[in-house]
């Protein structure tokens, strides 16, 4: 069994620049099967979820080389299946982002029911709510949706109940093919639907409004293949940031390879607790905070407090001179992690959605386990700061959304490694 072995204080120094974005790499993989040919997708960030997406897509007939470590070229010309298999879409939920691209292709997809991080139920009702709307007619049966809109998608106006980034996806993605216009209303605006747009308008799409409330999708009959490039993440750039809050050196650390304006609201509650941020050409240089403070969240859609950054979050607001409040809005299984906080000393009480935080002095180091992507990187994080060792395990949900996590950490000088860990003689 991998898991990551942390020897806590050790200062961090340098500079790390962070891959392409998970959530906008993903999504653009599955857009390419909107245009027959060769679209090459530049700074994909080599992780598990990315190897999960290929391989749903070559299980439909598309090719992909592997350019460089970071570039991939994938051929839809042979694609002839729109069925995305249980197999790999229970490995991850963000598989189900081909429903549109399949739908505006071919008119149809099937789809198993979505799989992923335990985080809550994930449905996706309002994209099928919304793709109904267009024109779609939908069946279910032995854990398959099955999508149909034979007689053509036809562009109408979808309000979303909720800014939801799959829903928003998905249909972008169908009505760029759809007759007339489409209006989605209180659509996402999250910095990786604009990219997701950006690169369907340079195929030929016709998008507007991206990274706002309403995006308007006139439908045009072909798209083209391109060549594009997936902005950075700034989830992984948050983390990087996080763990230079708690061990920084006196120059901090540079964190690069993204766009600050992406963490907006996160950079701003962070120096209300007094971390010290400077925007710099390409990211951030932040210094270690002498004193957190306490300030209370709440994770909200962007241009709100992202819930993929609450759980590194709460390491710091772990150990303020306070308490703190963090409310969680989208997942209501995302507190997984503060009982494994709490194995390292953290004092956190959960009452349903709320999370009541008091400051303590440190961190012991302790054996837990990774409850899902971005709580098992805060684990990590948190055991740069503890006293001792602290042994991350479960760590393939790491995997699944940080490239190289170990080795770049190591690189700004924390002695952190992967390791196998022998299996118990009890087990």
């Amino acid at each position: 069994m991998d898991i990551i072995r942390v020897e806590g204080g050790h200062e961090l120094n340098g500079s790390v620049h962070v891959s392409g974005a998970k959530n906008s790499a993903l999504k653009l993989m599955a857009a390419t099967l909107l245009a027959p040919g060769v679209t090459t997708l530049e700074n994909v960030p080599n992780i598990s979820d990315v190897h999960v997406m290929g391989k749903v897509l070559k299980r439909m007939g598309a090719t992909i080389e592997v350019v460089d470590e970071h570039s991939l070229a994938i051929d839809t010309s042979a694609v002839d299946s729109w069925e995305a298999p249980y197999d790999l879409v229970a490995k991850m939920r963000a598989s189900t982002a081909v429903m549109g691209p399949l739908l505006g292709r071919f008119g149809k997809a099937k789809i198993a029911m979505p799989g992923g991080c335990n985080l809550g139920a994930r449905k996706i009702d309002m994209h099928i709510l919304g793709l109904e709307a267009l024109g779609v007619h939908f069946d279910t049966d032995h854990g398959y949706i099955h999508a149909d809109a034979s007689d053509g998608l036809v562009g109408t106006t979808v309000t979303l109940e909720f800014a939801s980034v799959g829903a928003t996806e998905n249909l972008i993605m169908a009505a760029v093919r759809a007759r007339g216009t489409t209006v989605i209303d209180n659509a996402a605006r999250e910095p990786e639907i604009v990219d997701l747009a950006n690169m369907l308008n340079e195929m030929g799409a016709k998008i507007s409004g991206a990274g706002t409330p309403v995006v308007q999708i006139e439908g045009v009959d072909e798209l083209h293949p391109v060549t594009h490039r997936v902005i950075g993440d700034r989830i992984e750039a948050g983390t990087f940031i996080v763990a230079g809050a708690l061990m920084a050196g006196d120059e901090g650390i540079d964190v690069v390879g993204f766009n600050s304006s992406h963490l907006g609201m996160v950079l701003k509650k962070f120096e209300l607790m007094g971390i010290d941020i400077e925007r710099i050409v390409g990211g951030v240089r932040v210094r270690r905070a002498e004193r957190i403070r306490p300030v209370d969240i709440q994770t909200l859609p962007f241009p709100g407090f992202p819930t993929d950054m609450q759980a590194q979050t709460m390491v710091l607001s772990a150990l303020a001179d306070g308490s703190s409040v963090i409310t969680e809005n989208i997942f209501e299984n995302r507190f997984m992690f503060a009982s494994e906080l709490v194995r390292m000393g953290a004092d956190i009480r959960i009452e349903s959605h709320h999370a009541m935080i008091h400051g303590v002095k440190g961190f012991s180091g302790a054996q837990v386990v990774s409850p899902d992507l971005r709580g098992g990187a805060a684990l990590v994080v948190a055991g740069l700061i503890a006293d001792g060792y602290t042994e991350v395990s479960a760590i393939h949900h790491i995997d699944r959304g940080y490239e190289h996590f170990v080795s770049k950490l190591v690189g700004l000088g924390a002695c952190v490694e992967r390791a196998t860990r022998p299996d118990s003689i009890d087990d």
